[in-house]
């Protein structure tokens, strides 16, 4: 386990990518300073900041003097620095789910709906197509997560231990019900892992309404 306050963690509340990191360094207990990035106010394009994750997003993650910006890099370098609370499991077709449902939230769910998509989609067509073109973006890839998990899914997602794609899923589908305030309950699957989610404390510390730069209204 790391020294408390060697690891440092770049985060902004509602991002997704930070959540779903702050529920893997949760499950792995590890204690990490949090230093705010506000991405509506633009402080992730501030240089310093750009020197720190070129991408200009959040989250980043320094350890000591290793610097890893990306959820996905971030959860498997933990998975490899931090091995005393395995994420992934040795069976290959069930660490391949959990890589493939990772990858799916990574790369083919959030990039479609992150703030500068979002922005721009705004500019263009107005609020309205904006929030249409958010909400189709979300079902098409719960749908595709929900068949996925077909057959797969025990109490968690591919099993009975909770594993990384737990934390990929949950950020996410709190993004469709809390954000988008979405009914999924046409996604069984999804629903019944979101509610045993909600039973579990590193989880809930990682929630976005519970982090120190949310508004208190949130």
């Amino acid at each position: 386990m790391a020294d408390e306050g060697k690891l440092t963690l770049y985060s902004y509340w509602r991002s997704s990518c930070a959540h779903r990191t702050r529920i893997v360094l949760n499950l792995k207990g590890l204690k990490y300073e949090y230093k705010a990035v506000n991405l509506l106010k633009g402080e992730q394009l501030d240089p310093e900041y750009e020197k720190i994750n070129p991408m200009k997003y959040v989250p980043a993650l320094l350890d000591g003097d290793t610097l890893i910006a990306d959820s996905f890099a971030i959860a498997l370098y933990l998975e490899d620095k931090y091995p005393e609370k395995p994420l992934l499991p040795q069976d290959l077709k069930e660490k391949a789910l959990n890589l493939q449902i990772g990858s799916i939230v990574c790369s083919s769910i959030q990039p479609l709906h992150n703030l500068v998509v979002l922005n721009y989609i705004e500019q263009k067509l107005g609020s309205e197509e904006k929030n249409t073109w958010f909400i189709n973006q979300l079902n098409r890839g719960l749908a595709a997560l929900e068949k996925l998990l077909n057959g797969c899914a025990g109490k968690y997602a591919t099993g009975d231990e909770i594993r990384l794609a737990d934390a990929f899923l949950a950020s996410q589908i709190y993004v469709a019900v809390k954000r988008m305030q979405m009914d999924i309950s046409s996604y069984p699957t999804l629903t019944r892992l979101y509610q045993a989610y909600e039973e579990i404390p590193e989880f809930q510390a990682a929630l976005p309404e519970n982090q120190p730069d949310a508004p208190s209204s949130s």
